[in-house]
């Protein structure tokens, strides 16, 4: 994270290739964007390497954190595609750089947020929500976000300019494809406003700690799930208690 933080002020210019930058600007820009892929590589690796290590409890949280790696994943190769200044120079402007972005930022946050949601949204408010009803806004979001930005790749590839309101006919069938995923991932939008609604009116008491399984293994051992749902106020007042881990009898 130190090295990807540091790279990230050198790279720029990889959003100014089209601007008139000399040959040797160029050269360093796409090198070092090019670089900072390493350490993300290797965080992407480091986050599949726990999921490999662990034990998968497929919850909604968990398919939200799944979904982010395989979108951020893509975002991140298409960004290794435009880091190059001689293929960014026919991208650049194009709805390849639009699905690109969307991939990283909007898709990859957004499933991050949503998993942070639904993993703290029983602790803090102390109504439990729908499991069923999470799970189907996951496949429904994921799905609409998919079919929404992956056929923009092919657009801009084909040469469709962003920013413009019209378009030839010979890029109606996927720009109807991407439509019909916009209209999917509105419709998982308002779901999910139904769930926060289900889960606030009817959702049952929350126990401390949701995340136990049927055999008692607590998955998220944090402090705050020793606490009640949702917490009091100053529950600890001025000092907070000491946690030591459990010996384990041989």
């Amino acid at each position: 994270m130190g090295a990807i933080s540091v790279l990230g002020f050198l790279v720029w210019a990889h959003h100014m290739y089209t601007v008139g930058l000399d040959v040797d600007t160029r050269r360093y820009f796409t090198s070092a964007t090019m670089i900072i892929a390493v350490p993300t590589g290797i965080k992407i690796f480091s986050w599949l390497r726990t999921l490999y290590g662990g034990s998968l409890w497929l919850t909604t949280p968990m398919l939200f954190a799944l979904g982010f790696l395989v979108l951020f994943t893509i975002g991140g190769l298409t960004g290794i595609v435009l880091a190059n200044a001689g293929v960014d120079v026919a991208l650049h402007d194009t709805y390849y750089v639009v699905a690109h972005f969307h991939y990283v930022l909007s898709m990859g946050a957004v499933f991050g947020i949503f998993a942070a949601f639904y993993f703290w949204v029983s602790k803090l408010t102390g109504c439990q929500y729908p499991e069923h009803h999470g799970q189907a806004h996951f496949f429904l979001f994921f799905l609409g976000v998919n079919l929404t930005f992956f056929p923009q790749h092919f657009l801009g590839l084909a040469g469709m300019p962003r920013r413009y309101l019209d378009y030839p006919d010979a890029f109606l069938g996927w720009n109807v494809l991407s439509s019909y995923g916009s209209y999917l991932s509105r419709i998982s939008f308002v779901y999910f406003f139904y769930i926060v609604y289900l889960t606030l009116a009817f959702g049952p008491k929350c126990a401390n700690n949701p995340w136990t399984t049927e055999d008692k293994q607590d998955i998220a051992s944090g402090l705050e799930w020793v606490l009640p749902s949702p917490p009091a106020y100053h529950t600890f007042g001025d000092q907070l208690p000491v946690i030591r881990p459990t010996p384990q009898l041989v």
